[in-house]
């Protein structure tokens, strides 16, 4: 099986559990968004709430889950039998004990500090976040280790397992029970299950229920503890701490706008701007979902194959198809808006609709810098890494408190966008000096503005009903011919 095969089928499994399982996530935001279900305001606080989960995940997780994946390929654990159960054992502990600490001491201070983070009346919210948390934290090294040893079907049913719990609890508890109480419509088992008061905390039980469910599965794979080695702790420490930090400076590209929003709005709007910008964000679930999927398959990809002939061309052939299955679902989506929109029902959000072409673009660039990436990687660079995020982060933080206050979460949207543009062109040029990498870069930016382009042009073409879908259509169906007449070639070759 060549390569590009491999990675392409890694990516499809893995996107039954990364794809498709957030895809099903993000058709329960139809069921949030509805008008008998959260407005505005209500759903902001749920956005906002997962936009600090974000920043913590990255803490708990200590850049471990590359870390183990780096260590594995190395040569006195690949070729000793007891060298990957030690170090199976080692990188699992070193975020269990952590994190058992971390739900202690935010289960006793949830109260603070859900004041101190300005959701006082949602202090069970958080408490239930943080269990969350660290349980996110704990199943990650048992399930990076399902995909280090190729095994991605069974960590698509654990991931698809959780999904399908976390699916079923709110078709239950918000579709049904809450749903129909805020219709005045409750009955017998409504009065006897749901508590009314507990609303959007509602969200936050349902996933912790999930969440549980994947450690109770996860569980009789857990090591032994006795396996543990301290010294290779510290190693693995010291090679995730700069991956860490990268994480968290990422973490404020990817999230500081739903933060920073709740603080420089007024505060009679922040929590209904917050929700508006967080619902229409979730249309850019295409790109977003499939560069999950792309890099749960790719980075273990890129570590094991780095060493093969012409490897490096395959990696830029694999940027050249990266962006067009990108750019294509930019236009599936924007030159169908007017149906996606309906995705949330409530029109009251259909204000924050502007923001989706921007974020969509900033995703492709996101997209592209972990492509990227594996220069940094590869060459036991990941300070490199580092270094470009927190470039990242500087730029996303100076430009929201300069956006926001004068455009809202426009201004977000905007800096999300110059941000990722900005670290895929560093990380191009830095990469290109100590690891250079034959990309096509005229090709890469022709498929993208070639697809806004295409989208703009649809957009000043004034045609109705099915005459505008059929248009439009052939647009799309066009930009996919021409980006695989273009690859069509690499790719079989690559495939023989």
């Amino acid at each position: 099986m060549s390569a590009l095969r491999k990675l392409a089928g890694q990516t499809a499994i893995y996107g039954l559990s990364s794809i498709v399982a957030r895809f099903i996530n993000f058709l329960l935001v139809p069921l949030y968004t509805s008008t008998f279900v959260f407005e505005p305001a209500e759903y902001g606080v749920v956005t906002a709430l997962y936009a600090w989960t974000a920043f913590l995940n990255v803490v708990l997780t200590f850049g471990m889950e590359t870390t183990y994946f780096r260590f594995a390929t190395k040569d006195h654990v690949k070729d000793n039998p007891d060298g990957g159960r030690v170090l199976y054992a080692t990188a699992t502990y070193g975020l269990l004990l952590p994190a058992l600490l971390f739900m202690a001491l935010g289960g006793v201070f949830s109260g603070p500090i859900a004041g101190g983070l300005g959701f006082g009346a949602y202090a069970s919210s958080v408490l239930m976040l943080v269990f969350i948390i660290g349980i996110d934290a704990i199943t990650t090294i048992p399930m990076a280790r399902l995909r280090q040893q190729g095994r991605p079907w069974k960590f698509a049913a654990i991931n698809l397992l959780s999904v399908a719990v976390n699916v079923g609890l709110s078709v239950f508890f918000i579709l049904y029970c809450m749903k129909r109480t805020n219709m005045g419509q409750s009955n017998a088992l409504i009065d006897a299950v749901y508590d009314p008061s507990l609303g959007v905390g509602y969200v936050f039980a349902i996933n912790l229920a999930a969440t549980a469910v994947k450690l109770l599965v996860l569980l009789p794979s857990f090591p032994a503890l006795r396996a543990r080695e301290p010294q290779l702790l510290r190693a693995l420490y010291a090679f995730g701490a700069p991956l860490m930090i990268a994480g968290l400076a990422g973490m404020v590209n990817e999230t500081a706008d739903r933060v920073i929003l709740k603080y420089l709005l007024p505060a009679d709007v922040a929590d209904a701007e917050i929700g508006i910008y967080g619902a229409c964000y979730k249309l850019a679930v295409l790109i977003t979902l499939f560069i999950q999927a792309f890099r749960m398959g790719a980075e273990p990809f890129f570590f094991s194959h780095a060493k093969e002939k012409d490897s490096r061309e395959t990696f830029a052939r694999i940027m050249n198809v990266f962006v067009a299955v990108c750019m294509s679902a930019f236009l599936v989506v924007m030159l169908f808006l007017d149906l996606f929109k309906w995705f949330i029902p409530n029109p009251a959000y259909h204000e924050g609709l502007r923001v989706v072409p921007i974020l969509m673009l900033a995703n492709v660039f996101l997209g592209i810098y972990y492509n990227q990436s594996v220069w940094y990687k590869l060459t036991d660079r990941p300070r490199v890494g580092s270094t470009i995020s927190m470039i990242g982060a500087a730029i996303t933080i100076v430009l929201l408190f300069a956006l926001i206050p004068s455009l809202g979460y426009l201004g977000a949207a905007w800096a999300t966008f110059i941000c990722y543009a900005a670290m895929a062109a560093i990380s191009y040029a830095w990469g290109q000096r100590y690891y250079p990498i034959p990309y096509n870069v005229s090709r890469v930016l022709l498929y993208m503005a070639g697809a806004v382009v295409l989208w703009w042009g649809a957009e000043q073409v004034p045609l109705e009903g099915v005459v505008k879908y059929v248009v439009r259509s052939a647009v799309l169906l066009g930009y996919v011919a021409m980006v695989w007449r273009k690859e069509r070639g690499a790719l079989l070759r690559t495939a023989q």
